[in-house]
């Protein structure tokens, strides 16, 4: 499995988890190999379980540059995808963090609605400036 195919399947446990909040990704994980829904990867699981495990501080990240909106505002979809961007950006330090905005503008364009991949984009693109600078 590819690192974007990875990268998909840990969007999909956190857009999940976020239907099941009281569940532990990895448990909505296993639920979704026994219906074969999605098939295991280290780095999908270790991606969506680091995601879900820094979740307060990935939204607080998020909720700084969201000019405007609260999370609560934010289409699931588009949420999902900025917290596993972000996650990879802050925690996950063998990918460049240029590759980690890419691929959310990637599957927010396969995902999310029209106006939603350069929303996430700027978003992600505000945090990278604070982060690298920071």
């Amino acid at each position: 499995m590819t690192r974007k195919q990875a990268r998909e399947q840990a969007f999909i446990l956190i857009f999940e988890k976020s239907f099941r909040p009281d569940e532990d990704v990895l448990d909505i994980a296993e639920d979704a190999y026994e219906d074969e829904q999605i098939e295991k990867d280290d780095f999908a699981l270790m991606l969506a379980k680091k995601t879900q495990d820094n979740m307060e501080d990935i939204d607080i990240y998020i909720e700084k540059f969201c000019k405007g909106w609260s999370l609560k505002r934010i289409p699931r979809v588009s949420l999902a995808i900025l917290r596993i961007a972000v996650c990879e950006m802050l925690y996950v330090d063998e990918v460049p963090v240029g590759v980690s905005i890419n691929e959310a503008v990637e599957l927010a364009k396969t995902y999310a609605g029209d106006n939603d991949s350069s929303f996430i984009n700027g978003i992600l693109g505000s945090i990278s400036r604070e982060h690298c600078n920071g």
